[in-house]
């Protein structure tokens, strides 16, 4: 290193000498082992609500975003800008550039409402679409809902070498040395944030891959995710396979579980794609288990104390009593049984010695409680199982109803109703996981097929989400990766079959495929004209999907057809659910008037107090307050009506959640000594310090 430094000093360049020696120290500090990858330059984002003006930093919006100028003056609807990397100085029309921010510089978002879909007018269960770079959305995100979320799930881009995703607004295909890096770079930067989303407490991160980046993928999750539990499970989605040129078919992807504190997947009642192969199968009766140990360690000399004689009466109809364990010295032949009875040992058909399960005091136990019974007839070797604790628990909570006892006395059960639930092994093939069958299908149910390629099936997602929040009725669920919106679908499935309450937000951006974009370039169209947004993904695809599947029908108006899988829930019925779409924008800090910006803030604040009821709206006029009953939030503009203000709130009790506009956090803490049931926040007056994103206030 030290021969490069002694080269770079010799640059006289001397912005480019700073440039490269900054580059050369940062590569210093990276570390030595582990998953190593590039840190790629900062990734750019194009800010079309901000005007170009003098000093701002731009580029050509049919160019690389990448390639920045800034502006050094306008005259005339023309621009005249200077390279920022090679001071080259270019004329540009004005109506050809764009705002750019790298990531790291401060920047001012909103949301601005774009359309919603209410299916339930009385419930407050409001799902979200933000349309926006995931990047920015995450840091907006982390400001509402840091450490709340129980499930985050997506499905990222599969970085194939096909030209399917896109890195600092260039796609990246196989001819780039650097896609893995890159790709790495760009999911490290989003994993940070989503890390800090989740609940440290109990909550899972869902990711699913294909085997061009499983094994960098869960390095690089091994590293940020050091405490938690992960597993990865093998999922068949195309049992027709995908033709790898010169290998084998690829029929599956693999599924990264990222459990973090309790959190654990949970015993389900599943169909018989789940239950396998395995010898006796997860069967829908009451298991019973073989007194005598099989498997390892099942000899009488390894445990003693668990050989003992069991007396059976003569019939073969009862347990009459049962003997002391004998010493391994005493033959066992030695013990006689009471008169009219015969007694049952631990023995193998090949005349081995073994042992029971239970020692003497834990089966006494069970016999008066009709947990252990006798098999078959067949004097000594009469067999003889038990209830292990488990099952026992199904029979005391109910899910074994007790309909009787039979001879031996052992409890007789009903097992009509009972179905069996577990936890599955790591390799899935599931029907209706299959992504052809119930991913594309359903996108053409709806009318938009050709619109995305390689959707998930909703049943897939709904199972492996189900696993972590089927006990939690209320979950909040992220997908910064949204795609064709499947997550929601799956998640408003889950609903309905439960009566859950569980909200969704979804972030996709707006990206056209790489055929339209070249088609809209021809054209003349460039991103952000409105022939080209109608286009994106989120325009396109995402929403119309949510609200054709939110309310029963396809994008032309016509019902739905058939019921959802292994239901007889009518896709015509839709939802019983509503949800609301956002585009996330940027306001120009210059312009933003002291004051004058709460109807721009209010999505934001119903976001973080809960999203219940419809999403308000309100004029940017003088007000000192703002009650929001429906939504049950409240906020106090100026602190000098705060005795109205708390007045005001005695007779709204509905209210959760109050924002204080103050910059004085001593003020602020007195205010809010009146409100210890409520959850509170502190907003400041400037209204660019509360949102400003990529660095902290």
């Amino acid at each position: 290193m030290a021969a490069i430094n002694d080269l770079i000093s010799q640059i006289s360049d001397k912005e480019l000498r700073e440039r490269l020696q900054q580059e050369v120290d940062r590569m210093n500090k990276q570390k030595r082992f582990g998953l190593v990858f590039e840190e790629h330059l900062p990734e750019c984002t194009p800010l079309y609500d901000i005007p170009i003006r003098k000093g701002s930093l731009v580029a050509r919006k049919a160019g690389e975003v990448q390639d920045d100028y800034i502006v050094e003056s306008i005259h005339n609807g023309t621009a005249i800008c200077k390279n920022k990397i090679t001071n080259e100085e270019k004329k540009f029309a004005v109506d050809e550039l764009v705002s750019v921010a790298q990531f790291g510089e401060p920047i001012y978002p909103y949301l601005k409402p774009i359309d919603s879909v209410c299916n339930a007018p009385d419930s407050d269960l409001w799902h979200t679409l933000i349309e926006a770079d995931n990047y920015h959305a995450l840091q907006l995100l982390e400001y509402l809902y840091a450490g709340k979320v129980d499930c985050i799930y997506i499905d990222p881009p599969y970085n194939t070498g096909a030209r399917d995703w896109k890195y600092n607004n260039d796609y990246v295909d196989s001819s780039d040395t650097y896609r893995h890096s890159k790709w790495l770079s760009m999911m490290q930067k989003r994993l940070k944030i989503a890390k800090k989303l989740l609940n440290p407490k109990d909550s899972v991160l869902i990711v699913t891959i294909d085997e061009k980046e499983y094994l960098h993928l869960g390095c690089l999750l091994e590293e940020m995710f050091p405490e938690a539990n992960i597993q990865m499970i093998s999922s068949v989605i195309n049992p027709a396979g995908v033709t790898r040129v010169g290998g084998f078919s690829r029929t599956d992807e693999y599924i990264y579980f990222v459990m973090l504190g309790v959190s654990s997947p949970k015993p389900l009642a599943l169909g018989k794609d789940w239950r396998g192969n395995i010898k006796g199968g997860y069967k829908d009766k009451l298991r019973w288990n073989g007194l005598q140990r099989s498997g390892t360690a099942v000899l009488r000399t390894d445990r003693p104390n668990m050989f003992y004689p069991i007396f059976v009466d003569s019939t073969g109809e009862k347990i009459v009593s049962v003997g002391m364990p004998i010493s391994i010295e005493t033959d066992r032949r030695s013990i006689s049984a009471p008169e009219g009875t015969f007694a049952v040992w631990p023995i193998f058909p090949d005349g081995r010695e073994g042992r029971w399960r239970l020692g003497r005091e834990s089966l006494l136990e069970l016999i008066p409680k009709h947990f252990v019974k006798l098999g078959k007839f067949k004097g000594k070797d009469t067999s003889i199982s038990y209830l292990a604790k488990g099952e026992q628990a199904k029979v005391k909570n109910g899910d074994f109803p007790i309909v009787g006892y039979a001879n031996d006395g052992s409890i007789i059960v009903d097992e009509t109703e009972y179905e069996a639930k577990f936890v599955p092994g790591t390799q899935w093939w599931i029907s209706s996981h299959d992504a052809t069958q119930h991913g594309t299908k359903v996108l053409s149910a709806l009318g938009l097929n050709g619109r995305f390629s390689f959707p998930k099936s909703p049943y897939a997602e709904h199972d492996a989400i189900r696993f972590f929040v089927v006990n939690k009725p209320n979950a909040l669920i992220v997908d910064f990766f949204a795609g064709s919106g499947t997550t929601l679908h799956a998640v408003n499935l889950l609903n309905a079959e439960d009566g859950g309450h569980r909200r969704c937000i979804m972030v996709t951006n707006n990206e056209v495929s790489d055929d339209e974009s070249k088609a809209l370039t021809k054209q003349g169209y460039h991103p952000g004209d409105p022939e080209w947004e109608k286009l994106g993904i989120a325009h396109y695809v995402t929403w119309p999907r949510t609200v054709c599947s939110i309310e029963g029908h396809d994008i032309n108006g016509n019902p739905l057809k058939g019921n959802y899988l292994g239901s007889d829930m009518p896709m015509a019925d839709g939802f019983k659910a509503n949800a609301v779409y956002f585009k996330l924008g940027f306001l120009d800090k210059t312009a933003v008037a002291l004051g004058k910006q709460f109807s721009e803030m209010l999505p934001t604040l119903w976001l973080k107090a809960g999203a219940h009821g419809p999403c308000p709206k309100i004029e940017n006029v003088p007000m000192t307050m703002a009650i929001f009953e429906d939504n049950r939030f409240a906020v106090l503009l100026d602190e000098t009506a705060y005795p109205e203000f708390e007045a005001v709130l005695s007779m709204h009790p509905d209210i959760e959640t109050i924002y204080i506009v103050t910059d004085s956090e001593a003020g602020y803490r007195e205010m809010i000594k009146g409100f210890e049931d409520k959850i509170t926040y502190q907003l400041y007056r400037d209204y660019l310090d509360n949102f400003r994103i990529n660095i902290g206030r």
